[in-house]
């Protein structure tokens, strides 16, 4: 069932990121999904109907951020949608919370030039009790209270408190990169930190109690996917081609040990071109540890720009290989299943016994068994950039073609 609301305009659809958000409202499930044409919209997950737009000054690319206000009295300010969009130029303020209940605005932040070329925000973030963190594209990593309550007023808006700033890059990346230090990554938490990868080829550990990064780990690559944290308590890093020797691909870090000590294992992927990609893993990992039974392997499943689907066990390891350096041979994960869906941004997803992964050409659905045999059930042509949800035997994808599609029974 595919839900439209675009008309003529060039600019429409969804791109990578592009995920849609689903929550519940007086028993009615609803859909936020941003658009290149600009808009945010609430849309009825069953009916389509659109419930309200908002417009941003750009194209939105990145997936929002869903904020659920327990202190405030508003019913307007109690869920709000906090969603970057790329910046217009000579207009800063292209970030903003947005209540999910009627598509009012409740504050505007500001993205500052820095060394970095770009301040679009394609990354979501991370909310931790009453906190959000988030990596910027200009290249800075922003704590702040998304709490509309104490948003004060500035100008013509209102903006949220700002309690840290860091920059994910130093005078040296700066000089080795030039602008090329956007962070376009989600961060994610772990035993006290929150971890981010940046542009600038580092992936970073934030300090909460501290309030500072105390951990780094150097790859060098341009990383665009987000930090997957494992029940092993490491984090899974997507690597890009772009600026390192050796292959892109997917990587293991151990985060409780020190960085020179925390490479687990290393899985190279193809060079491809694409774009301005030369290979490796835009998207991020999507693991099974919510779902897998006793005695199961512990999967993780990414897509190339090579072109194939990879399904790994994250905790075994399977021979060696070379590292994203080039020279370094180190320990490579088992593979227990890959796939030739054409080249792909998207991030694939694991939900119980199935596996759906989206690519430039074709959906498709697989399954698999305890034994991990895989089969593919099913497979559709479409055009994905975006990364899917699924809910109630539903697949939920937003394409590139204008579309956002419901697939499924």
């Amino acid at each position: 069932m595919p839900f439209n609301d675009g008309g003529t305009n060039m600019r429409y659809g969804a791109g990578w990121t592009g995920q849609p958000l689903l929550f519940k409202e007086k028993d009615e499930l609803y859909l936020i999904q941003g658009s290149y044409d600009y808009k945010l919209r609430k849309i009825n997950a069953e009916t389509g109907e659109v419930e309200w737009k908002y417009s941003f000054d750009d194209a939105i690319k990145g997936t929002g951020t869903l904020y659920y206000n327990k202190t405030t009295d508003r019913e307007e300010g109690k869920l709000a949608v906090l969603q970057g969009s790329r910046q217009r130029s000579g207009l800063e303020y292209n970030y903003r919370s947005v209540s999910a209940v009627n598509g009012e605005e409740l504050f505007r932040m500001r993205i500052e030039r820095t060394r970095s070329m770009s301040r679009d925000v394609d990354g979501s973030a991370l909310i931790l009790g009453d906190t959000a963190y988030i990596g910027l594209e200009n290249g800075v990593f922003r704590v702040f209270n998304p709490n509309d309550d104490y948003a004060f007023k500035s100008g013509k808006f209102y903006e949220p408190e700002v309690y840290t700033e860091l920059n994910l890059y130093s005078d040296k990346d700066a000089a080795r990169r030039g602008g090329n230090l956007i962070t376009e990554s989600s961060p994610s938490y772990l035993n006290g930190k929150v971890y981010v990868a940046a542009g600038s080829g580092y992936v970073y550990g934030y300090n909460i109690a501290s309030g500072e990064i105390d951990w780094e780990y150097y790859i060098g690559a341009d990383l665009n996917g987000s930090p997957v944290v494992t029940e092993d308590g490491c984090l899974l890093v997507s690597v890009e081609k772009q600026f390192i020797a050796g292959n892109g691909g997917m990587l293991k870090l151990d985060p409780s040990k020190e960085p020179q000590d925390a490479l687990v294992w290393y899985f190279p992927t193809g060079n491809k071109g694409l774009l301005t990609w030369n290979g490796g893993v835009i998207g991020s990992a999507s693991i099974n540890d919510k779902y897998k039974e006793k005695g199961m392997k512990s999967l993780a499943a990414f897509s190339g720009i090579d072109g194939y689907l990879y399904v790994v066990d994250y905790k075994s390891t399977d021979g060696t290989t070379k590292s994203f350096d080039g020279r370094t041979t180190v320990d490579k994960p088992e593979l227990v299943f890959q796939y030739k869906i054409g080249q792909s941004i998207s991030t694939p997803i694991i939900f119980k016994d199935k596996l759906i992964a989206a690519g430039y050409g074709e959906i498709y659905l697989f399954e698999f068994d305890a034994d991990l045999n895989f089969t593919l059930l099913d497979k559709k042509p479409l055009y994905f950039e975006a990364t899917p949800i699924v809910f109630d035997q539903k697949v939920y994808i937003a394409s590139k073609d204008g579309w956002l599609y419901c697939l499924g029974n």
